[in-house]
């Protein structure tokens, strides 16, 4: 019987090992060494705790913080959507100074420009005048809110 179970260990070892030297092989073929295959190996058996603190070790040692790339990335995604809208030309505000005599088309008007303005909110737009209807929006949304709107009735103003 301690046979058995000393052929059975010897077996396990064997996959063990194989599935090892298998998954080093993968890694070999995706262009990682063999001693970050390795690292990777022993990082894959640490808990969820060890390896936050792996990371925070990490952090620490070599000067860097996990959220200097998201903040560095901002700003330039801002400029280059302010350059989209200078180059562009044309208007991106519109607003609304007037709702015309069919108020009813125009609060329709309103909700198709705007899906997720209430019944309440467009009606409460046609009565208090002038209000913003698109702000810093696309040109081409601007017009043919413009259009929909003017269609309905209302005055409207394209800044």
């Amino acid at each position: 019987m301690a046979d058995d179970n000393k052929a059975k260990k010897q077996k396990n070892e064997k996959t063990e090992k194989s599935s090892s030297a298998k998954a080093t092989e993968d890694k070999a073929k995706k262009g990682i060494s063999k001693n970050v295959g390795k690292l990777v190996d022993e990082i894959a058996k640490l808990s969820v705790i060890e390896l936050s603190e792996l990371v925070n070790a990490l952090q620490d040692k070599l000067g860097v913080t996990t959220a200097a790339p998201v903040a560095a990335a901002a700003p330039v995604a801002q400029t280059a959507e302010e350059g989209e809208k200078e180059g562009s030309g044309g208007a991106t505000n519109l607003v609304m100074s007037g709702a015309g005599d069919n108020k009813i088309s125009v609060i329709k008007a309103l909700r198709q420009i705007n899906q997720n303005w209430g019944l309440k909110e467009a009606k409460d737009m046609t009565e208090n005048l002038p209000t913003d209807i698109i702000k810093d929006g696309k040109p081409e949304d601007v017009k043919k809110a413009a259009e929909t709107l003017k269609t309905a009735g209302a005055t409207i103003e394209m800044k």
